[in-house]
């Protein structure tokens, strides 16, 4: 019992106690273990310009207006790379011209730092390759359960995305991807 008098092996203790803390902070464990879940409504758009009001909105368009429609342009289903992930990909086009990646019935662990991104690699067994080229992070993934939309911003070169991943950006890996066509 000397030694945790002694000052050697109080820095042993402290520094052991440092390193925990540390390694807590960097893998988060506890995410192994919970779930956050999202269920947005599928995205739609409003008919008013912003600011506009209500009156404003027509209650019926003209016969001869056709009515613009959501568009899906490309889909896929995710395959597992890192962590076990099911579910959809969608890239929709709205009728006011933008577009969205829609995630649907996706389940995947948590994770400390999950993104959505659109990359132009294609989507192998091999997770660690989406980094090698062209990404364009959509944001944090807002839930490992349920069903989100991310927009995608209007200078997205869509015919060179070719998939999209769920990436951990702490660990630099693949929870899983998409490929999108």
């Amino acid at each position: 019992m000397k030694f945790f008098r002694h000052p050697v092996g109080l820095a042993v203790i402290g520094l052991g106690a440092a390193s925990v803390a540390f390694a807590m902070y960097l893998f988060q464990p506890w995410r192994l273990f919970t779930t956050v879940v999202v269920n947005e409504a599928p995205p739609t758009v409003s008919s008013a310009p912003s600011g506009a009001p209500s009156s404003a909105i027509p209650s019926e368009q003209p016969a001869s207006a056709p009515a613009k429609r959501t568009e899906q342009l490309a889909s896929g289903t995710f395959v597992t790379h890192e962590h076990r992930t099911t579910g959809t990909a969608h890239v929709l086009r709205l009728p006011d011209g933008s577009r969205v990646l829609r995630l649907e019935n996706l389940d995947t662990s948590d994770g400390p730092d999950l993104r959505v991104w659109l990359s132009d690699q294609p989507v192998t067994k091999d997770w660690y390759v989406f980094d090698d080229g062209r990404h364009l992070e959509l944001g944090h993934l807002k839930g490992n359960q349920g069903n989100a939309n991310y927009a995608i911003p209007a200078d997205a070169d869509l015919g060179t995305l070719k998939s999209v991943t769920i990436w951990c950006k702490r660990f630099s890996v693949s929870f899983g991807a998409a490929a999108l066509s």
